[in-house]
């Protein structure tokens, strides 16, 4: 008797720990929380409190009656904690003036999100490295990591396990016959900043995906998605147990958990989210540059904004409409010629329509949302894999796993509901909401939280068949993941958090 009242104390005391919203996607990167439960219905016009914020791209994080997030204040990479019931500065702490990393124009310095528990706020900028703060705002610790060479910036977020702080740094400097690495994940000890072990990753090159840890019978693996493959490292060790192949060379969603699989998603690269692409929307988006109207695009129409489409959707000038090219004039126009050289086949200074859609798909890999169930050891792309989805894969927001259920949303306002057990398309409709999706999907209350960029809000009934419940237009831009509590949803805008409860 006394042993079973013991183990129901137990049982009790643990199901009573508190759950907070404490890194990058809330709990273990799931973007939900048993319990929460904020409105479902607000105005746009009367949250519960507004605070005035440095601009950033990385979401807020949440510790029993503290808010905690980053952002860049006069050149300076800053940290913040707010009181979570008002919205008040409880303190600030920026690092010195530094050179900053270079990211691309949609991005930010302070990419990055926090990670947050009972010990302290771990925080990573690209341009420095790793910084712990006290809650009280007492740096405890920093660590400088060279900046990792990447093509649009860092953004992958640390994320905290026991006594054990994981982060990613994977680099476009990886040489193929370089003996040693660049690109590696670190575990360090969340107290003192001081590697407890490191793995490098010689086949990687950079990538913008946050870790999760995946408990399994006994064990836990710190899965770690990079440009074509996802890896499974023991979470003690750092030793390599699995990876699967099968993705494309932008990883960039975070993995997610549920019904005893883990579920992995990335699109083409330059975000095409179908197997089959329709290439005219490509070429109509360039067609603006043919001045002289004689159907083609001639090497003398190259200007300022011209380059290679990825999102025909956005208007030319866009920071995400296509190739990223250089800031300096001399060096831009260099890569411009490259670019249009690239698809003059006959070398005549022109593009044809036929010319520029013949090899689009070529190396973009295929768009894939893969469930892999656990238990493999190597290779296990074809062991351990359940089913693939090669449809309406999102470029950035990462899937939701919900209620037995995985929600997509991808650029456009298109929303996909699939079934875990066999990757069967349940509905797939279009939100009355377009444009581009940077933050992801998160739940609660048998409620999908959905934000576009442009920060129109969609909260649609979780299940199996399509319903908007409500919508809500904040007409402001939104750059990050929305952050939960028990009762309240808290968005950062481009200037500013919302708490809505």
């Amino acid at each position: 008797m006394l042993r079973q009242l013991l183990i129901t104390s137990i049982a009790v005391s643990a199901a009573a720990e508190p759950v907070y919203w404490n890194q990058f996607r809330g709990p273990n990167g799931s973007g939900t929380a048993p319990g929460f439960e904020p409105p479902v219905k607000f105005s746009p016009d009367k949250p519960a409190w507004k605070a005035a914020v440095p601009g950033a791209h990385s979401s807020p994080v949440v510790w029993e009656s503290r808010l905690y997030l980053t952002g860049m204040e006069n050149g300076r990479l800053t940290t913040l904690s707010l009181e979570a019931a008002t919205g008040k500065m409880r303190w600030k702490r920026q690092l010195s003036e530094m050179p900053l990393a270079r990211v691309h124009k949609a991005s930010s310095p302070a990419a990055s999100t926090p990670c947050v528990d009972a010990d302290g706020i771990y925080v990573y900028f690209g341009s420095y490295g790793l910084v712990c703060y006290a809650h009280d705002g007492e740096e405890k610790w920093r660590r400088r990591i060279p900046t990792p060479k990447s093509m649009y910036g860092m953004s992958t977020s640390p994320i905290v396990n026991r006594d054990l702080l994981y982060l990613v740094l994977d680099n476009d400097a990886n040489l193929p016959k370089s003996r040693l690495s660049q690109s590696k994940v670190i575990a360090v000890n969340k107290k003192t900043g001081r590697s407890n072990w490191e793995t490098q990753r010689p086949y990687n090159r950079s990538g913008w995906s946050t870790p999760v840890l995946w408990k399994q019978k006994g064990e836990t693996i710190l899965v770690v998605f990079g440009n074509g493959r996802a890896y499974g490292y023991d979470a003690w060790t750092g030793t390599e147990e699995w990876y699967v192949n099968g993705f494309s060379r932008e990883t960039i969603a975070t993995p997610v958990i549920g019904d005893g699989r883990i579920y992995l998603s990335a699109s083409r690269q330059g975000g095409w989210g179908e197997e089959k692409v329709d290439p005219l929307p490509f070429w109509e988006a360039v067609k603006p540059f043919d001045k002289n109207g004689d159907g083609r695009v001639g090497r003398d129409e190259i200007t300022k904004n011209f380059t290679i489409p990825f999102r025909p959707e956005l208007p030319i000038g866009h920071p995400g409409f296509g190739m990223p090219l250089p800031k300096d004039p001399k060096q831009r126009l260099k890569r411009q010629h490259g670019l249009f050289g690239w698809r003059d086949k006959n070398r005549d200074g022109f593009w044809t329509k036929e010319e520029f859609i013949s090899d689009m798909m070529v190396g973009r890999g295929r768009p894939n949302l893969t469930a892999v169930r656990p238990g493999g050891r190597g290779d296990i792309t074809e062991s351990h894999v359940d089913w693939n989805l090669r449809t309406g894969i999102p470029e950035i927001p990462s899937p939701l796993y919900y209620q037995g259920r995985i929600y997509l949303v991808r650029a456009g306002g298109v929303l996909s509901s699939v079934d875990t057990e066999d990757g069967k398309v349940l509905y797939r409709e279009r939100l009355d909401a377009p444009g581009q999706y940077s933050p992801s999907p998160i739940a609660a209350n048998g409620h999908i939280y959905l934000v576009s960029s442009r920060g129109k809000i969609s909260i649609v009934k979780a299940g199996d068949e399509f319903q908007v419940v409500n919508q809500i237009n904040l007409k402001q831009a939104v750059p990050a993941t929305p952050a939960m509590d028990e009762d309240t949803l808290y968005i950062r805008t481009s200037d500013h958090i919302l708490a809505f409860r």
